[in-house]
């Protein structure tokens, strides 16, 4: 009796175990720019717009209900962010945008757009609450925003000039490329 007990133990822990591969492998792509060091053609691959290039337009509905389009943000800066509540670095990245870049850039001819790639309205407010996030997000559940400028992988950044032009574009999230970021943002505003 003890050993049958032991081996449905040991199936029921080998199922586990598969199901958590299983998860990890067919879950989204989402990660850090250390963890993708070596894939870097790849990530390089889908990006589908790159700096240099007129970011495309598109409107997005924002958590207030309301929508905004690109285009009505021309003449101002603007970051627009893709992300997703369950994916870390996304979080990681997100806990320094109030203070590092809206409060920073208040006042000027700048937008922080946050745009959650491919979740329900009930998921990203769920989120807010549990942050105190206050500041204005986008909800592309369909991902048809997200999927003119990439194919996969969160957090991505586009940092758009006033003309509407892509000046930079990144891929995952690192403390040194955040910090160079927000110092591209104080350069574009300079222009």
């Amino acid at each position: 009796m003890a050993k049958k007990k032991s081996n449905k133990s040991l199936w029921l822990m080998l199922a586990l175990i598969v199901v958590i591969i299983a998860v990890i492998l067919l879950l989204p792509s989402c990660g850090n720019r250390n963890a993708k060091k070596g894939a870097e053609a790849e990530t390089e691959s889908t990006t589908l717009v790159r700096a240099g290039e007129t970011a495309p337009d598109f409107t997005v509905e924002l958590t207030d209900g309301s929508q905004l389009s690109l285009n009505e943000l021309r003449g101002k800066v603007v970051l627009l962010n893709f992300w997703a509540t369950w994916c870390p670095p996304c979080r990681q990245e997100l806990t320094r945008v109030q203070k590092e870049i809206i409060d920073r850039f208040a006042g000027k001819e700048f937008v922080f757009l946050p745009v959650s790639r491919g979740e329900k309205r009930e998921t990203v407010e769920a989120f807010r609450e549990k942050t105190g996030y206050t500041f204005p997000m986008g909800l592309d559940s369909a991902r048809t925003v997200y999927d003119r400028y990439a194919s996969n992988y969160i957090p991505r950044n586009f940092l758009i000039d006033k003309t509407g032009k892509v000046i930079l574009a990144t891929v995952g999230y690192d403390e040194e490329e955040f910090d160079a970021l927000i110092r591209t943002i104080e350069k574009t505003l300079e222009n």
